[in-house]
């Protein structure tokens, strides 16, 4: 068997995981970065956005490309707004308390998964992607009159696949400059660093906790919507993103962006490569592992600061 065709699937599917597993680690990483909060919930809001896709592409009920960009634009915004209004209900009455929000989240999570069960059903429905040509990988065969390319049928990936690797790395390129270039991502910063002394240089902590809160349900929705049309929306879709969304923001480092974007190409790699020799169940336990050694011998994470 040639084995370079098989590694670039294997790290083709692992980009893939890794575009959709940064977008949703790092709004889980921004919300403890700023708000020191544990969001359990934040894998339901993924499942939101993906269900929320499903919705408003019947919806629209017109061309694939329209159906997929109206719920692009519109369920990433709702999510957000949910999540903003579920901050002010649910985390600022417990003081955003550390042992309480695990608690408050935790309840989040059932109430949603509840209700989306309730009102979407139990059924895994898909969303068509926008576009889905197939891009086969090529052989490459050596005789004695040289080297001959062919391309089998079956072994390759698709166009969505590679527009959501791209998708992901505009992204964050534009959550960095959010964070570093604006007066959005200063009063972030300063919330962050100490929030007492940003309340006492007049900036609303509140109002900053529950954007901060909404911005990374959107970026978990955001991440739904992308995989939907790969991965069928269902009311427990939630879980395995938020185990490897956690396993992400611990190795990468809790609250640095750098390290929580290195991580997931580090799982995401990981993953795709190990899925397409072996199983996805031993990537999952050898990412478990990974966090084990990194807990050990590295408790800040790679790229995070002592005593954060």
């Amino acid at each position: 068997m040639e084995l370079g065709p098989y590694l670039i699937l294997g790290l083709l599917e692992g980009l893939v995981t890794a575009a959709v597993l940064s977008l949703m680690a790092l709004g889980l990483s921004l919300v403890f970065g700023v708000m020191r909060v544990v969001n359990v919930a934040h894998g339901e809001f993924f499942m939101v956005g993906a269900v929320l896709a499903w919705i408003i592409a019947n919806a629209v009920d017109s061309h694939p490309a329209v159906n997929f960009l109206a719920a692009l634009l519109l369920a990433p915004p709702a999510t957000a707004l949910l999540a903003a209004i579920a901050d002010r209900l649910v985390l600022k009455r417990v003081a955003y308390d550390p042992e309480r929000t695990i608690v408050a989240t935790i309840g989040l999570l059932y109430i949603i998964q509840q209700v989306t069960l309730m009102t979407y059903g139990p059924d895994a429905r898909p969303v068509e992607a926008p576009f889905n040509h197939r891009l086969s990988i090529p052989f490459v065969e050596w005789s004695e009159s040289g080297m001959a390319l062919y391309w089998p049928w079956g072994l390759g990936t698709t166009s969505y696949k590679l527009a959501v690797i791209g998708a992901a790395v505009l992204l964050l390129g534009a959550i960095w400059l959010l964070m570093t270039r604006t007066r959005i991502g200063l009063v972030m910063r300063a919330t962050q660093l100490d929030s007492e002394m940003a309340s006492a240089f007049a900036i609303p902590v509140d109002r900053v906790y529950a954007a901060v809160f909404g911005l990374g349900a959107g970026l978990a929705a955001l991440a739904g919507v992308l995989i939907v049309p790969i991965q069928q929306a269902h009311y427990l879709m939630g879980h395995d993103p938020l185990l490897l969304s956690f396993i992400v923001v611990i190795i990468g480092g809790l609250g640095s962006l750098p390290g929580t974007v290195v991580a997931a190409l580090l799982i995401g790699i990981s993953d795709g490569m190990i899925s397409v020799f072996f199983t996805p169940t031993l990537a999952k336990i050898i990412a478990t592992l990974g966090v084990a050694f990194v807990l050990i011998f590295r408790p800040q994470g790679l790229f995070g600061r002592k005593g954060l």
